[in-house]
């Protein structure tokens, strides 16, 4: 999960949420809004960081306060997201992100402004995410299902080719790796302003760790 920095609202949403009697249900463009929260969320899930594309079949609009008990908030651009379909269709234990999410509440938003995600997650060596925070951890496991094997193997599979890096500049350098080496290479995790690599924050937190650890 990483921070997300929401843009402008298409026009069509804005001109329903005005509409007497317009909610979400009734809202027929979309396909409009697939692509501003795709552009936004540079084509990673808003939970899992898997890639979403902007249209019905490969992503879903997710209510992070959910439109049964938050009526209010069913047209709120800042409570859209986009996620991945999430094991749709299959049984509960392989279900993620919102479609395991359902209508139950999370303790933050992505999208929060105020809230810096990334800093409350950490990851593992076998690719499982974590929060020092209790609430938030067991969110991640019991609502969002993020640790499911597959996830964990992905995330996995991230942060291994990282470390190999790592092992490689170290045998070439016959050294430490230099902060400005590291950061260089974070940097390009986020370089440009078009789609990330799936999961890519997982890398990101390791060489933060790195960095906070170099000379």
């Amino acid at each position: 999960m990483r921070a997300i920095a929401k843009g402008p609202e298409p026009t069509s949403l804005t001109t329903h949420r005005l509409t007497p009697h317009g909610d979400y249900d009734n809202y027929a463009d979309k396909d409009a809004l697939r692509p501003s929260l795709s552009t936004e969320q540079r084509g990673l899930c808003c939970y899992c960081m898997g890639r979403i594309e902007p249209d019905a079949s490969s992503m879903k609009i997710e209510h992070w306060r959910c439109q049964a008990y938050y009526p209010g908030e069913q047209l709120r651009y800042r409570n859209l997201l986009g996620a991945c379909p999430g094991g749709e269709g299959q049984p509960r234990k392989l279900q993620h992100c919102d479609t395991r999410k359902g209508n139950q509440d999370l303790r933050w938003n992505p999208a929060d402004s105020d809230r810096d995600i990334a800093a409350r997650l950490s990851y593992r060596a076998d690719g499982t995410i974590v929060s020092d925070d209790c609430q938030f951890d067991r969110e991640l496991n019991n609502v969002l299902n993020l640790n499911l094997p597959m996830l964990k193997w992905r995330r996995k599979g991230v942060l291994d080719a990282v470390l190999e890096w790592w092992k490689q500049e170290k045998r070439r350098l016959q050294g430490p790796v230099p902060r400005a080496r590291i950061e260089h290479k974070r940097d390009k995790y986020t370089a440009g302003a078009g789609e990330l690599a799936p999961y890519c924050q997982v890398a990101i937190w390791w060489l933060q760790q790195g960095l906070a650890k170099a000379p």
